[in-house]
């Protein structure tokens, strides 16, 4: 359908799960994308070089960590050189280091507020001037529905993600007499490799709490993303779309 045909991209986090599920869809609707990882350039760029040839647009891969605040800026930077402008970013990087209270370090709280948090301010941040520039854009920050429930055991990853609702929220209300619009978007359970290395038992017993009975998809998680990026939601802004199969509800 080409919903974002002609649009520019940057999706952090993109090379793995909910990420690649983003920039793989971006790509087939049209949009030229631009995505970071960290580890396994090798399979970074050939996924860059896979959706190029797959859809004839143009997809590159950049080694950036968006919890890195010069990292970010010249991140922006490099995009603006090579892909003239940015009219959505994806902010889906993120990480978890999971603990009780009582036994979890600074270190670990510090290391998911940083990559969960404080990079969607770096990006937002960065991207915000062109968008500025260009009269429009539109903001996606990619939360969790821990960040609206919470649990036991990640207290680190609930405020990192709740904070992604305050923050989107007061975005929206910045610069939307800009034409800029800033959405967030909440997953539960979703296949990755993460619920790959899941037990049986485990699995089951998520499965139970699920209304639609079974875990969601990179692909449904993007299909979102889609909307939100594209001129469907001219008049969405402010608000946190759940794909988590009613377990929020």
């Amino acid at each position: 359908m080409n919903l974002l045909q002609d649009k520019t991209a940057i999706v952090t986090g993109g090379s793995r799960g909910i990420g690649a599920a983003i920039v793989k869809k971006f790509a087939a609707e049209g949009a030229h994308v631009a995505f970071t990882f960290l580890s396994s350039e090798e399979k970074a760029n050939a996924l860059a070089a896979e959706l190029s040839s797959a859809h004839g647009v143009k997809v590159r891969a950049y080694r950036s960590d968006a919890s890195n605040y010069a990292q970010a800026e010249q991140l922006v930077a490099d995009v603006l050189k090579e892909f003239g402008t940015v009219d959505v970013l994806v902010n889906n990087a993120g990480i978890t280091r999971d603990n009780l209270m009582l036994r979890m370090t600074e270190e670990q709280w510090d290391q998911v507020i940083n990559t969960n948090l404080k990079s969607i301010f770096n990006l937002t941040k960065h991207t915000l001037r062109p968008m500025l520039k260009a009269k429009g854009g539109s903001i996606i920050n990619i939360s969790s529905i821990v960040g609206v429930g919470g649990n036991a055991g990640q207290a680190n990853y609930a405020a990192s993600k709740a904070g992604v609702f305050g923050f989107t929220k007061s975005i929206a209300k910045e610069v939307g007499s800009r034409n800029i619009r800033c959405n967030a978007v909440a997953p539960g359970f979703i296949e990755t490799e993460m619920t790959e290395a899941l037990d049986d038992k485990t699995k089951e017993s998520y499965l139970a709490n699920i209304p639609l009975k079974r875990f969601g998809k990179g692909e449904e998680v993007a299909d979102v993303c889609v909307f939100l990026g594209s001129d469907m939601s001219a008049y969405v802004s402010g608000q946190t779309v759940s794909v988590c199969g009613a377990l929020s509800c």
